[in-house]
């Protein structure tokens, strides 16, 4: 039963965590917030040309999404399409791809600077599919980053991957940092920010993704995997820096950068004058919350005390179903398969 478990929360709970998994709902809920810049720090609503003036002056935006939510990727649109229009000409990168990615992703925006047909543009854009490893992804998710793709071609801005490649994230996974082998390990790029109260905290964070539930083997190897993202994310960004011709983008679960975390003080810990400014692209919560609560602070003993991002940007949620009650049916459904299994297969 614990191989079944870790087996379930591997394939099936991990892309929940990275924000993916959505239960179709057609509630929505009207929300003053919605539409709202906030200035985390101060509480107070910006409009959006302040904004935008306020961000381009740094040198790496966080545009932090939940990846399945269409106004977030409309979000970064306006933001690209802003800060493009203000004579910039911003990098854009992206957690969903990984480094190695970058030379098809660049190829792809070369092709941009020849006119195609609608035919060989279909071409073209299921090769790159194939390529990333997006042919076995929805459609829907595809062209969330197709598009920004798209604005990258039209436009002639650089683009790369910043993540770690999808095989190399599994390996640590099921295996740890410590089981994968020496020259896998030597792909990793480490800060060597090891701190037990994070570790803690992002303990808790497993948990409760994963409703309640908990097993240590696994989280240990969940919390492997996130370092070592982080630490790659962190390392690419430096290098998307220093070869800019303008403000960097990046493209991100809002997980990797909440309460300054995760990607960002790792960048810091690299490079500390990379000026950077996070934009929590926010839904609002299940149930009617004040701005203070969304605004509210975290309190993680050996860290600074600052609010979850420099601003939110709230927008209406995807769902408002419970993922748990599906993790439920799901879990017991595989306890089911397995009860019958040993059942019909029992030992020789």
């Amino acid at each position: 039963m614990e191989r079944l478990f870790i087996f379930f929360l591997i394939f099936l709970i991990l892309p929940i965590l990275q924000s993916c998994a959505t239960v179709a709902n057609p509630t929505i809920r009207k929300d003053p917030l919605i539409g709202k810049i906030i200035n985390a720090q101060t509480g107070e609503e910006t409009n959006f040309k302040s904004f935008i003036k306020d961000i381009s002056a740094h040198d790496v935006i966080y545009l932090s999404e939940k990846h399945d939510n269409p106004a977030h990727h409309h979000i970064q649109h306006k933001v690209i399409n802003a800060l493009i229009e203000k004579g910039l000409k911003p990098t854009i990168g992206f957690e969903f791809f990984s480094m190695e990615n970058t030379p098809d992703l660049l190829n792809f925006v070369d092709a941009g600077k020849v006119a195609h047909s609608n035919k060989i543009e279909a071409i073209i854009e299921k090769d790159l599919r194939k390529k990333l490893s997006w042919d076995t992804h929805s459609d829907q998710m595809w062209k969330f980053y197709y598009d920004l793709l798209q604005i990258a071609q039209k436009k002639h801005l650089q683009v790369a991957g910043i993540d770690l490649p999808n095989t190399l994230k599994k390996r640590i996974t099921r295996k740890g940092i410590n089981g994968i082998t020496p020259i896998e390990k030597d792909l990793i790029f480490s800060t060597q920010m090891a701190d037990k109260t994070y570790k803690d905290y992002m303990f808790s964070i497993f948990k409760k993704v994963h409703c309640g539930m908990s097993h240590g083997t696994m989280q240990s190897r969940l919390y492997d995997t996130w370092v070592a993202r982080n630490d790659k994310m962190a390392l690419s960004i430096k290098r998307l820096h220093k070869h800019r011709n303008g403000p960097v983008i990046i493209i991100i679960g809002g997980g990797h950068t909440a309460y300054g975390l995760g990607v960002i003080n790792r960048v810091t810990a690299i490079d500390k004058t990379i000026q950077q400014i996070n934009i929590d692209l926010k839904e609002i919560d299940i149930t009617p919350s004040r701005l203070s609560e969304y605004i509210q602070p975290l309190d993680l003993e050996g860290f600074e005390k600052v609010p979850p991002a420099d601003y939110l940007w709230f927008t209406q949620r995807v769902s408002y179903a419970d993922p748990c009650e599906e993790f439920k049916k799901s879990l017991q459904k595989m306890k089911k398969h397995s009860e019958n299994f040993k059942r019909n297969h029992p030992p020789k």
